[in-house]
């Protein structure tokens, strides 16, 4: 949804892109775009470069040369096709669920932002300030996480 304003455009929807450590579940890079941005074009920087593997849905498949662009030791382990033809591959579908399980851990800060800070929607106008506001947000989701780690 859009409003117009002396000439501007203003656009009300934004996606979050995040980046993280799959084995502590800290967010270590945050992108935000336009809501009809393909995931696939924010990879290159969601990735740090120091990764070691590299975790995706179906919507990073066939990024195999940018992750290799963007961190040249980082084993592609983004989900696979499973469906053919007539065909179901089983042993590629076993494979996919055990990469979602790893992958659940991204969903995680997700689920601190929203219902411990109560981010629900975007405030402000522009992609600009809405960034600020979730990279400020993701702080907080770290340093939660942090906190939740030590009292255990």
């Amino acid at each position: 949804m859009h409003q117009t304003r002396k000439g501007k455009q203003w656009y009300f929807g934004l996606k979050a892109h995040i980046g993280v450590d799959s084995k502590q579940g800290h967010v270590h890079s945050v992108c935000t775009s336009a809501a009809s941005v393909a995931d696939k074009h924010m990879l290159p920087d969601l990735l740090h470069g120091e990764e070691r593997k590299v975790w995706g849905d179906g919507g990073y498949q066939g990024q195999g040369e940018a992750i290799r662009q963007a961190a040249p030791r980082a084993q592609d382990m983004t989900s696979r096709r499973v469906h053919y033809k007539n065909f179901v591959d089983e042993l590629q579908k076993a494979k996919n669920r055990v990469k979602a399980r790893v992958r659940a851990k991204v969903e995680h800060p997700f689920r601190i932002l929203k219902r411990i800070f109560g981010f629900e929607k975007v405030r402000y106008r522009g992609i600009k300030k809405n960034h600020h506001r979730l990279c400020a947000s993701f702080a907080l989701v770290n340093l939660f996480k942090r906190l939740a780690v030590a009292r255990a």
